[in-house]
Formats: C-alpha cells, structure tokens, sequence
C-alpha cells in the first residue's frame, strides 16, 4: 500500500487529468500528479527518453530494465520489460537481465550498455575501461542519451521505492 494516498484527479487541472488519461491513470503518475508542474515536466522529459534520440530502442529498454532491477524497483521492472517487448527485446532476454554477464543473448553493444549502466547505478559513473568501451560502440548523442535514460530511471525507481507505489496487473502498468 503506498505510503500517502494517491491524488484525487477530479480535482486536478484538465491538462494533469488528460496526462493521466493517456497514460491510463497509473499509480506512480496518480502519485507524481500531487505535484502538477514537475509531474507535467517529468512526462515530457520521460517521453523524450522513451520515443526521441538516436540511441536504440533496444538498448535503451534493456538498459532502464536492468536499472530498475538494480534499484530493486519491480514496478518498473515489469514496466519495462513490457515496453521492451513492444520494440525487440526477446523473452530471453528479459529473463537474462538478472544475470546479464553470463548470459549468451546480448550483443558486443547491449553488453557494454549494461556493464555502462551496472557502473552508473553502482558505483555512480562508469570505470575509464566500461566507459571507452561503450563510447566506442555508440556515437555521442546515443551515449548521452543513454546515461540520461539510466539517471532518469534510477530517478524513477527510487520514487517508485520511496511511496510505495502499488503494483497495477501487467496490462496496466505503465512508467
């Protein structure tokens, strides 16, 4: 159960009632919607993240899916793992994530995004090495776009985390 209700739509203002409509009134925007302004912002930059920019879609999921389970956030676990499936990420891959570094199924480039986002949520920026390495497979726009996806969604998990935010059935959940 979270930790503080979930704000009363009915008496937001129609732009934060329309976010939350096109985002099917997920718990964790019901909870960012008791702050209408960052939430407005925080849609817009998370839909930036999630549909703009060069880097692949691929890597992208994989790298906030790994982030979340990182963060021990499970809302945005499921979240993402979903929305991965939706632009490539194979089962196997999903199922792999946990333990990436033994797994088969992740390409030179998806490896050296995880060990990237392994070193930004662990040790709070990547080693010289992992970071040469990742820089070496994506051009700079993709690479800032990367750590931007990993910061927005270590961001993200921890607000999850800290309110508690329920889980919603797998069909529901957006984040």
């Amino acid at each position: 159960m979270a930790r503080i209700d979930y704000a009363d739509s009915s008496k937001a203002s129609e732009r934060t009632r329309d976010i939350l409509a096109k985002n099917r009134n997920a718990n964790i925007f019901r909870m960012m919607s008791h702050s209408p302004d960052y939430f407005v912002q925080y849609c817009r930059l998370g839909g930036a993240i999630r549909s703009r920019g060069e880097l692949d879609p691929i890597v992208r999921e994989l790298a906030i899916t790994r982030t979340g389970i990182l963060c021990e956030a499970p809302y945005e676990v499921i979240a993402h793992k979903r929305i991965g499936k939706n632009v490539g990420v194979t089962d196997e891959q999903n199922e792999a994530l946990a333990n990436w570094q033994a797994a088969k199924c992740f390409t030179e480039t998806q490896r050296a995004a995880l060990a990237f986002t392994d070193e930004i949520v662990k040790l709070n920026k990547p080693t010289d090495a992992t970071f040469k390495a990742i820089a070496a497979k994506l051009a700079p726009g993709a690479l800032v776009e990367l750590q931007l996806s990993v910061g927005f969604y270590i961001m993200t998990s921890k607000f999850l985390e800290t309110f508690e935010i329920d889980l919603q059935p797998v069909t529901e959940v957006v984040g």
